[in-house]
């Protein structure tokens, strides 16, 4: 199975116009995370102080949880950490990466292989990698991918997986008989794309029985599912929503939608060995679960992103 540029997640968390992520990056950077030392204009360009690691988010709480994970990771190995918080989309991150003014920065695998190739497949987590790591610049690498992913799935709501008898372990083939009964919900571009209904019927076979135009994973396709006004839904997997409303995601073992493992994403040279092995070892213990409820704790109970990421790394023995 082949697929594009991350389904119907054309959301602009992850990809976005480079002049709108620019003016937002000034706007955004009073309003980051509570993390300490944090730097001066994250597009000054200037590259990073000699000793010093510097990590990077993107302008979404998710990203600067990922990012609090890593640098507190880093500094429990005795390294000098700064961050440049909610900066923008990755237009504007990745050039800071190549030029040195970033060190470490969370990325999403599969999606950032789509914005460095948008035709390239992606088979596995593994050949994502590698195809990414053929495309970056020369001056960047990869670290270790986690289990975690944030990307779209079919989930259903909490009295539709009562009815049918789905649970977590739950698979997408598990719908085939049913899913003739059910309303699905999403983009407008999920009704069409290989990764949203067309795959849903090439793949698994599912053949709903009418489809709802709403939003990508936000607030239209949230409220739908949980009043039951659809049965289903394209979700992304790491949504508090899930947590809050009790949504049964369900697994998709033919890939239908992709990679969208959490990576480091980090300067050869900027990094030392400690620190790789740090980041490495965040990722071997961080999965789709863990992180959906670190986010939960961040964007539903308003938990200071540090806070929770010192607090995970403390209870996985990172700290």
């Amino acid at each position: 199975m082949t697929s594009t540029a991350k389904s119907s997640r054309s959301r602009t968390r992850h990809t976005g116009a480079a002049a709108a992520a620019l003016t937002a990056a000034a706007a955004l950077l009073a309003g980051c995370s509570s993390s300490g030392d944090t730097s001066d204009n994250p597009l000054d360009g200037e590259k990073a102080e000699a000793g010093t690691v510097v990590v990077g988010s993107n302008n979404f709480a998710e990203s600067t949880l990922l990012a609090d994970i890593y640098g507190e990771a880093l500094r429990a190995k005795g390294l000098k950490v700064a961050y440049k918080h909610n900066i923008g989309s990755r237009e504007t991150t990745y050039g800071l990466m190549k030029n040195g003014s970033i060190t470490v920065l969370p990325e999403y695998n599969g999606s950032l292989l789509a914005y460095l190739d948008p035709k390239a497949g992606q088979e596995s987590a593994e050949a994502v990698n590698e195809a990414v790591e053929a495309k970056l610049d020369k001056s960047l690498t990869l670290l270790e991918s986690s289990p975690a992913e944030d990307k779209d799935s079919v989930s259903v709501n909490a009295e539709t997986a009562e009815k049918y008898g789905l649970t977590a372990e739950s698979t997408l083939a598990d719908l085939k008989d049913v899913a003739p009964e059910m309303v699905i919900g999403g983009s407008p571009e999920f009704q069409t794309r290989q990764q949203g209904l067309k795959g849903l019927e090439t793949v698994y076979g599912l053949k709903f029985k009418s489809f709802k135009a709403l939003d990508a994973g936000g607030p239209l396709t949230q409220a739908a599912l949980a009043q039951n006004e659809v049965q289903a839904a394209d979700v992304f997997t790491t949504d508090p929503t899930i947590v809050k409303e009790k949504f049964v995601v369900l697994k998709d073992p033919e890939n239908l939608f992709g990679f969208a493992n959490v990576t480091p994403l980090v300067s050869k040279e900027g990094l030392p060995q400690e620190g790789v092995e740090a980041l490495n070892a965040v990722s071997a213990k961080l999965d789709t679960e863990t992180l959906l409820d670190l986010d939960a704790q961040v964007q539903l109970e308003k938990k200071d992103p540090l806070d929770v990421a010192k607090a995970w790394l403390k209870s996985a023995g990172l700290d």
